[in-house]
């Protein structure tokens, strides 16, 4: 149950014409009073006698207690109370106690004979108005400081009383969600979101892996914005605002929305916080090093083996450091990352990338204050992306975009975790519902490859299967029949072989890999065996031969001081 605090008005007669009408689209049904202060009030939508004019007088009767010039202007105070959509249809007598518990949790009737005069209006299944009069019966102002929050504190009791859907409580640090009349104008145009949304989303991926401001603001002109600046008298940049070209008021002029309007993290100062560090250079990981199965590949693989390194140092931050700053950083910069991996992945895994940054952007922000010097590795993963340009989904561009999205499922997963530590219900949610989205792009991502794979692993002698066998049962005893009963099996053996071929010990791989990160509560044990070998000894990620047979030069042994990545397969969530 979401109840929202609408902006003051002056009218009450307005309002009601509203309540009691068709709607802007004929979506109000039956409009009637279901509840009002004094349990009388008349009813413009049932009785034929009484009309809103009536009701308005009524609502408004304390006001003549006061003087003119003592009135306050804005004096109508609207609520709406909005049921879940999974939520059980109810009766008018229902939502009569919820405006009763809503007005008197508010200040606005706390049932002290002498509240405001208010009513409540049904024309809805789904939800109610609540309208009333700011002025109390004894001539004084309600207090009905923070409203919105005290009325979200009694939805919540609400909803466990009567058995509905317990929302995530929120915490102040949601953007701004688009209006009403935002969502109608989008819809007459024939646009999928309103403006508000497509310029917040426009603007965050502006600033994935940006390294100053005139960069970032290059990158919205360059996406087609409208942009305006506010400079001061020493020259200094203050602000912006963007708008798009094609959304325009009355008078045809652009609507413009300030950045910190479409999300807290978003206005000029903030951003700039990302800009403020110096970063050192990026660890090489073994993959990028040159003489490695991997080195020299394309500039979109490049980057995206460049983003799994990435995200797995920032997942050992969350799981491991008690710096809840650099944590939060961590977190605000994967957004970045989904966002450039989003604009630059191919067309089959780009929908459901970009929903999982578009879920992830609510988790991305907290009043955890993000110190953002911790995460400049992931900045630079961003940067990389968005630099590498488009990634093709097939080959070691498909195979690597497959990889990066793997860990950064797992960082995500964390980032879960991390939320639900620290209470913020609506960023572990919003974290759980981008993994969801991760997931998906994974499988479609990683099929080609994994298939490839399995295909190679079917052609291996039966000796050398045999071998494999033997290998992993030695290195994981406990696990070993699990693994050699999945469908995936075959596709290790391949792995395995290719490790063999470039040098590598299978079986020291195989415990190095189990040893760092837990086995049992994966899906596919051998799926994520296999990339954790293939990155820890540096093989490519698309093998349709092996090493030896694609001309590749042996890679020197991993060096045991490099940290071994954790599962790389996003099929690997815990059950």
């Amino acid at each position: 149950m979401i109840p929202s605090i609408h902006r003051q008005g002056s009218s009450t007669l307005c309002l009601l014409r509203y309540l009691y009408g068709k709607g802007t689209r004929e979506e109000h049904v039956d409009p009637h009073l279901v509840a009002s202060f004094d349990h009388m009030a008349p009813d413009p939508g049932r009785d034929r006698k009484a009309t809103r004019k009536d009701l308005a007088r009524l609502l408004d009767q304390p006001l003549h207690l006061l003087d003119t010039d003592q009135r306050p202007a804005q004096h109508v105070w609207h609520c709406s109370v909005r049921a879940a959509p999974d939520d059980p249809i109810m009766t008018d007598e229902q939502w009569a106690d919820i405006a009763r518990r809503i007005v008197a949790a508010t200040g606005i009737d706390p049932g002290d004979g002498a509240g405001c005069r208010w009513a409540a209006v049904r024309h809805a299944d789904d939800h109610i108005h609540i309208i009333a009069t700011l002025v109390r019966e004894d001539s004084r102002r309600p207090d009905h400081h923070r409203s919105g929050k005290r009325a979200q504190a009694e939805a919540r009791l609400i909803e466990a009383d009567l058995g509905l859907r317990r929302v995530t409580p929120g915490d102040g640090t949601a953007a701004k969600q688009p209006t009403r009349a935002e969502r109608h104008k989008a819809e007459r145009h024939g646009h999928d979101r309103p403006a508000r949304e497509e310029l917040r989303e426009t603007v965050r991926r502006a600033v994935a892996g940006a390294a100053s401001t005139e960069e970032f603001l290059g990158r919205l002109k360059d996406a087609g914005l409208l942009v305006r600046t506010k400079v001061l008298s020493s020259g200094d940049l203050r602000g912006y605002k963007v708008a798009l070209p094609d959304d325009r008021n009355e008078s045809k002029e652009p609507i413009f929305y300030a950045g910190s309007t479409l999300a807290p993290d978003l206005s000029l100062p903030r951003i700039q916080e990302r800009f403020t560090t110096n970063p050192t250079p990026a660890q090489t990981a073994d993959s990028e090093r040159p003489g490695s199965p991997a080195a020299s590949p394309s500039a979109p693989a490049a980057a995206r083996r460049t983003t799994a390194q990435a995200a797995w140092q920032a997942l050992l931050v969350l799981d491991h450091s008690g710096d809840d700053g650099a944590a939060a950083a961590q977190i605000a910069v994967t957004g970045e990352v989904l966002d450039a991996l989003a604009k630059t992945s191919a067309l089959h895994t780009r929908g459901e990338l970009r929903k999982a940054a578009w879920e992830f952007e609510r988790a991305s922000r907290s009043h955890t204050r993000a110190e953002f010097r911790h995460a400049q590795d992931l900045r630079r993963a961003a940067r990389d992306l968005i630099r590498g340009g488009p990634a093709l989904g097939r080959g070691e561009e498909g195979a690597s975009t497959a990889m990066a999205i793997d860990m950064l499922f797992f960082l995500v997963i964390a980032a879960v975790h991390w939320h639900a530590r620290r209470q913020h219900a609506q960023q572990a949610e919003a974290a759980r519902q981008a993994a969801e989205h991760l997931l998906a792009a994974y499988q479609q991502a990683a099929a080609e490859s994994l298939s490839v794979l399995r295909e190679r692993g079917r052609r291996i002698a039966p000796s050398l299967r045999h071998h494999h066998t033997a290998t992993v049962r030695a290195a994981l005893p406990e696990l070993a029949e699990a693994i050699l009963a999945e469908p995936g099996w075959i596709a290790l053996a391949a792995t395995l072989t290719d490790a063999e071929q470039a040098g590598h010990d299978p079986r020291a791989l195989l415990v190095e890999a189990a040893a760092h990160r837990e086995l049992d509560t994966a899906e596919s044990i051998s799926d994520v065996l296999v990339w954790r070998l293939r990155r820890t000894a540096g093989l490519p990620g698309y093998a349709p031969h092996s090493p030896q047979q694609a001309g590749r030069r042996t890679p020197s042994p991993t060096p045991a001081t490099q940290p071994v990545a954790p599962p790389t397969n996003a099929s690997a969530r815990r059950r």
